[in-house]
């Protein structure tokens, strides 16, 4: 394995901690190219993938008091195949004797305006009908007709305005001389900044003695974990943390409809429940969570969940010792900080869908061959959260995290991009595991990475939204 994805995994262990610090018992097995794509997506999995395994072993060396921070005891090994498959989990997760709905909604794509290409996210009920109301349309077909008498910025303006979620596809140098792509130029995939614990102040888990049964080692074991996120990128973060031990609770409004097809995938390993934050029964619940929890990781737009009365100095009068982790999808400055967003929209936005459009000679958006920024960015979290968790233990540092999708994506236009592009992979060829979820069995992506001596597992199995009580285990 070529010393540049060491390089990449150096790059985000920095980000997710001390500039100076550089990891250490890391091995990397496989290909070095596994995913085709103009851009370095096998060398983004590989590193993000890496900096969160090393980032857990760290918090096991701090925890166990066996070694002192940035080293750790135990040798971490990350094999390129498995994470490139991680990379398409959702893809890949095979139901057996069962059938999960459709990824994608009917109506969500790339659509051709009269001056370029657009696409439109419509898998959440509430964005596409903003789509139906701004084109009058409710099928693809009407859809295709009616966008082609647009604009791609203005039906984009339109949609979004209307509540809707859509990005026009630019190229690069367009997106950043537009105001959003040059407020967003330079962000980073982590900007993590450090408060003191206030004196006497618990710092939570550190001891051995906290891990679970049935686990042997698990380094998050005892760790409280109050997961605010959605879709791919917050949801992987915390199913990282959570088959390494954690006691993850994922929060949702009542009634709250997640995309159906991920959930098989993204609710391993946690519990679910449903607490509405306008309400005074449930406020008084999730600050009851939040006040004994150790990490609360949040996905909401840039200003929602300070909009709810829990910013960051609320949360701190809550809980001192809360490490707080937060992401958004155009990152945290600039006129679109509060803008909805997903993987698929940025990258049309921030100019890869048009660098593969010419890469490949094609007139049309091509995307990466997954959904890279969201995977990257949930990895990137779980090593910063990692990092903190460590940091906590041993200097009795709170840590405040932001990560975005925009940072993502402007971390791998920063790689090299592969001279040879190896041929699309069968998905055949990657090895599945068997697991359990409420819908039935499945075959599944195994967890990417692994710390020698540490066991893998997941003591909650894959279920609906909303079917736990708001309480730690």
């Amino acid at each position: 394995m070529s010393d540049d994805i060491t390089q990449i995994t150096t790059r985000i262990w920095r980000a997710a901690g001390d500039p100076a610090d550089a990891p250490e018992h890391l091995t990397v097995t496989g290909p070095r190219q596994v995913l085709p794509s103009v851009f370095d997506v096998t060398g983004l999995a590989t590193a993000s993938v890496a900096a969160a395994t090393l980032a857990a072993a760290e918090f096991l060396a701090a925890r166990d008091g066996t070694q002192q921070r940035p080293k750790t005891q135990r040798n971490v090994i990350v094999d390129s195949r498995a994470a490139s498959a991680a990379f398409a989990a959702e893809a890949l997760f095979t139901p057996v004797g069962w059938e999960r709905p459709e990824v994608w909604d009917p109506i969500a794509g790339n659509y051709r305006a009269s001056d370029g290409w657009i696409r439109l996210h419509t898998n959440y009920a509430y964005h596409r009908a903003a789509v139906e109301k701004v084109l009058r349309a409710t099928n693809a077909d009407a859809v295709a007709a009616a966008v082609t008498s647009w604009k791609a910025t203005d039906l984009e303006a339109a949609v979004v305005e209307a509540g809707g979620c859509a990005a026009a596809m630019h190229d690069r140098d367009a997106w950043l001389a537009s105001p959003y792509g040059a407020a967003t130029a330079s962000a980073p995939p982590l900007m993590v900044t450090e408060r003191a614990l206030p004196d006497r102040t618990n710092p939570g888990p550190a001891a051995p003695d906290a891990h679970r049964p049935g686990l042997a080692a698990a380094p998050f074991a005892g760790v409280r974990v109050l997961d605010v996120t959605r879709v791919i990128a917050g949801p992987v973060a915390t199913m990282f943390l959570a088959a390494y031990g954690a006691d993850v609770l994922r929060v949702d409004p009542p009634g709250f409809a997640e995309v159906a097809a991920i959930l098989p995938v993204t609710t391993a390993g946690k519990r679910t429940t449903a607490l509405d934050l306008r309400s005074a029964a449930g406020r008084t619940a999730f600050e009851a969570l939040l006040a004994t929890a150790d990490v609360l990781v949040t996905g909401l737009r840039a200003d929602a969940l300070a909009r709810l009365g829990y910013d960051d100095e609320a949360l701190a009068r809550r809980n001192p010792a809360l490490i707080v982790a937060s992401h958004d999808a155009y990152g945290w400055d600039g006129p679109w900080r509060d803008r909805r967003g997903f993987d698929s929209l940025v990258q049309m936005s921030c100019g890869i869908a048009a660098a593969g459009a010419v890469a490949g000679g094609k007139d049309r958006p091509v995307p990466l061959p997954v959904q890279a920024l969201d995977h990257a960015t949930g990895y990137l979290i779980a090593a910063a959260v990692g990092r903190a968790l460590a940091r906590r233990a041993t200097e009795g540092g709170v840590s405040r995290i932001r990560a975005s999708l925009i940072g993502t994506a402007n971390l791998l236009w920063s790689l090299p991009r592969p001279t040879e592009l190896p041929p699309r992979p069968d998905p055949a060829s990657f090895p599945l595991i068997e697991t359990q979820t409420a819908w039935g069995p499945a075959r599944r992506v195994p967890l990417p990475g692994g710390i020698e001596g540490v066991t893998i597992g997941r003591l909650v199995e894959a279920g609906p939204l909303g079917r736990h009580e708001p309480a730690w285990v």
